[in-house]
């Protein structure tokens, strides 16, 4: 017997708004995310998240781990690795052979890294050159007001911590453009090459010192400066890590307050999710982990990366405490990799394919592969994976989309979930669509936000 149109519409796709599919979400959302603007404001750099992330893991009861330390149902755990990424664990109630569910986020955002001998003078003004991290558009950096975050390990081994620009009383910084009265050739070149890389050096001040026989008056005016601030040299640049960010704050974005404008969304906005998700849970079934990564923007590599074994022999020793088999828990396991996606734009809808974009306000985007082209360096989840995934979220109210980051040939990209299911853990992709993604001010979803939220913490308190 044909079925009705009513019962044959039931079996479509819907790709809703969360105002329309869960309206008592809204007010929640907006709750959730004021803790999210702190979250972005007071991390601006993976040290800074890192930092943070602690003092809200310290206040909740996380205690250090320690290697093999007695672990019982409902301890909590922490470890820092190298100041720039967090590991914390809620031990279930499960054996650990049963499995881990993981929460993994990245910390690391695109940004200028200044240059091992970044300060230098010219015609009468100061600047340090940079050099850039992950995926910037060049043209989007100059002439917005910049701030100076990072660290200085002192010739002596002393360290200092660097922060200029954040506060209203603070001066700001900021690379210079052309005017379009004298941008005729700057003009015929293509978009990527109107700003080169050597292009990017930040202005630094003008006003010489009084000694009018010393070259480079500007130079030394400025190093003059940092050195009564904080001790530092020229020479310390060397074996500094400084960060040159936007130096604006966390705004709400339209009349209606629903989105938010910052730097960094990518990837802190799963990140602060996931990190409460796992704050908040509290006797879990399975044992929870979440981890807040770096450098996912330049492939993952070194020693904070999750290529690295940094996370897995965290694991391991965990597994060890417990008398357990890695090898047995890590093939048990699940793993949410919590990354961005793009947001379907409609000012450049040419770039996407409608049926299969992600939106903002329309719930928290689950993506089976990442990669490029030809899904070239994904971990393309199974459909297994995907349907526990989606069933779970149905269970728990979660209003959620599925899709990919535009068109085919056009372009691509990649998260950390290739290396943690090189790990022999099932793993997927899942994260906030996001408007003007690696640009200095992305934009999200308020309703996304908290619908991310709501995924990792069902995922930790899921008992399957």
């Amino acid at each position: 017997m044909m079925k009705s149109t009513k019962e044959l519409e039931q079996m479509l796709y819907k790709n809703e708004t969360v105002a329309d599919k869960a309206p008592a979400a809204i007010p929640e959302a907006e709750r959730f995310c004021e803790g999210y603007k702190v979250f972005l404001d007071r991390g601006k750099t993976e040290r800074e998240v890192t930092r943070y992330s602690e003092e809200l893991l310290v206040k909740a009861g996380y205690q250090p781990f320690v290697v093999g330390q007695q672990l019982h149902p409902g301890d909590k755990v922490y470890r820092i690795n190298r100041g720039k990424c967090v590991l914390a664990a809620t031990i279930g109630t499960k054996t650990m052979s049963e499995g881990f569910h993981l929460n993994i986020a990245h910390v690391d955002s695109p940004r200028l890294d200044l240059r091992p001998v970044p300060l230098y003078e010219k015609e009468g003004l100061a600047y340090f050159r940079t050099h850039y991290y992950g995926g910037v558009r060049k043209y989007q950096w100059p002439t917005i007001p910049l701030a100076i975050h990072g660290v200085v390990i002192r010739e002596d081994g002393s360290s200092v911590e660097i922060c200029i620009g954040e506060k209203d009383d603070d001066p700001v910084f900021t690379i210079t453009d052309l005017l379009p009265h004298l941008g005729a050739e700057q003009n015929e070149k293509k978009l990527k090459e109107g700003i080169s890389g050597e292009n990017l050096n930040v202005l630094l001040g003008s006003l010489p010192i009084g000694d009018t026989e010393a070259a480079n008056r500007v130079k030394l005016g400025v190093l003059g400066l940092l050195n009564e601030s904080y001790g530092i040299t020229e020479r310390d640049f060397t074996t500094a890590e400084i960060e040159i960010v936007p130096a604006f704050k966390a705004r709400d974005v339209g009349l209606d307050r629903s989105m938010i404008g910052a730097y960094g969304h990518d990837d802190r906005v799963d990140a602060y999710p996931a990190l409460m998700a796992e704050i908040e849970t509290r006797s879990p079934a399975y044992t929870t982990v979440c981890v807040l990564t770096d450098k996912e923007e330049v492939g993952s590599d070194g020693v904070t990366g999750l290529n690295s074994m940094y996370t897995f022999h965290f694991l391991q020793q965990l597994c060890d405490c417990a008398g357990v088999n890695a090898v047995t828990a890590f093939q048990a396991s699940k793993c949410l990799s919590a990354d961005v996606t793009a947001a379907y734009d409609p000012s450049f809808a040419e770039a996407f394919e409608p049926n299969n974009g992600t939106y903002a306000g329309r719930g928290v985007a689950i993506y089976k592969y990442t990669g490029s082209r030809g899904k070239s360096s994904t971990s393309d989840a199974s459909a297994e994976l995907v349907s526990y995934l989606t069933r779970l979220m149905n269970q728990n109210g979660v209003v959620w989309q599925i899709g990919e980051m535009g068109r085919i040939d056009l372009g691509g990209g990649g998260t950390v979930a290739k290396y943690v299911a090189n790990q022999e853990i099932d793993t997927i992709d899942i994260g906030v669509p996001v408007l003007s993604m690696h640009s200095p001010f992305e934009v999200v979803s308020k309703a996304d936000v908290y619908m991310a939220y709501r995924t990792f913490k069902a995922f930790c308190e899921d008992a399957e």
